[in-house]
């Protein structure tokens, strides 16, 4: 009999499962994929460290999350500068110096404010959609090169039918700083997040290719206690209906090239250009292997958002008000199943950073015991 059986093998799993057996606790990790580390998981491919599952930058703020994954890694000193590319025109993101010099020709601070100011006029009353409140921000210029094109692939919706809330607030620097992220802590795993994960997974029971909810009552008879990862929904069988996400194709090359865009991840961000972004692997770890040697190839990742439909793999929680209270009744349910526990993006319908998934699961473990 196991104490916990893990249900799923990603970062709220594997935590989970390394705390647990730390504790001395027996425990099981099961995970219908035939790999571990979920979303985070990472394929060696010449050399190169492909973010199977998109790109997974790791950023953090959060001092214990950072200094409890350092028994696990040793994180490169990568940082996040994405490059925008509106139809052949490239500018730098977050928005900043480097960006309104390309779009408007200005020097300084000032003139880009007042270049700024001038057009967030043309909005006066409350935004009534996302196109509204991002021209509200930063003006039209912007809105129509770096934000419009982009979002509608992202969403499969035009920006005037997008609620406002989504774009709350757009990051704008006076200054010339690339970092995308404004965080203490940021890096990429030397080796890869499969390497990271195996290690915290270390005297661990794993099974992989188990589909937990096609034999259920065969797995729950097996422990005490359930952590579960997986969608809520599924848990109970889509009785109320199903939750919606946005999903993201991958289409990836192998080039038999060194150096395909120059840059970690290129957003396109025109409406015409299918695909939301490419990303370009190798620079994730500087374009050289664990032995500091220059890479010959490149792989490419075109990624290409849709709406999700059964089967396909759910990336982003649709937190709008119809799937909000939709979840509030399937965590009713939830909460009347005593001996399991629910975590994790799927398992709590939450848009989480991987630092606040690893925060969330060391947070629950405590009130385990």
């Amino acid at each position: 009999m196991y104490n916990f059986l893990i249900v799923g093998s990603g970062l709220y799993g594997a935590v989970m499962a390394q705390q647990m057996h730390a504790a001395g606790k027996k425990v099981l990790v099961i995970d219908k994929r035939p790999n571990i580390a979920g979303n985070v998981y990472t394929e060696n491919v010449e050399g190169i460290h492909v973010h199977k599952y998109g790109a997974h930058i790791f950023h953090t703020n959060n001092k214990k999350v950072w200094d409890y994954l350092q028994a696990f890694t040793v994180f490169n000193r990568f940082t996040n500068s994405p490059v925008a590319n509106y139809k052949g025109e490239l500018y730098s993101l977050p928005f900043n110096m480097y960006t309104f010099n390309k779009m408007w020709g200005v020097v300084t601070p000032e003139e880009a404010a007042a270049k700024i100011a001038e057009q967030r006029k043309e909005i006066t009353g409350v935004p009534r959609n996302l196109e509204e409140q991002a021209i509200s921000l930063v003006g039209r210029d912007i809105f129509e090169k770096l934000i419009k094109g982009y979002t509608e692939k992202q969403w499969g919706r035009d920006c005037k039918d997008l609620p406002a809330f989504i774009i709350r607030r757009l990051p704008v620097r006076y200054t010339f700083d690339n970092n995308y992220f404004n965080a203490l802590y940021q890096g990429i795993p030397v080796g890869g997040y499969t390497k990271m994960v195996a290690k915290m997974l270390e005297g661990v029971e794993v099974r992989l290719n188990e589909d937990y909810l096609a034999d259920k009552a065969k797995w729950d008879a097996l422990a005490e206690k359930i952590i579960y990862t997986g969608p809520i929904d599924a848990y109970f069988h889509y009785k109320l209906g199903y939750l919606e996400y946005r999903s993201v194709r991958f289409e990836t090359e192998l080039l038999d090239m060194p150096n395909y865009q120059g840059n970690a991840a290129v957003n396109y961000t025109d409406r015409e250009t299918p695909w939301t972004r490419i990303i370009e692997h190798k620079w994730f770890e500087f374009g050289k292997d664990e032995a500091g040697n220059d890479l010959p190839k490149t792989v490419i990742s075109r990624e290409y958002s849709s709406e999700w439909k059964p089967g396909d793999e759910p990336y982003y929680p649709v937190n709008d008000e119809r799937n909000s209270a939709l979840y509030a009744s399937y965590k009713a349910l939830a909460d009347k199943e005593d001996n399991v526990i629910f975590g994790g993006r799927l398992g709590e319908y939450k848009y989480y950073d991987m630092d606040q998934v690893i925060a969330a699961a060391l947070e629950r473990v405590e009130g385990l015991g």
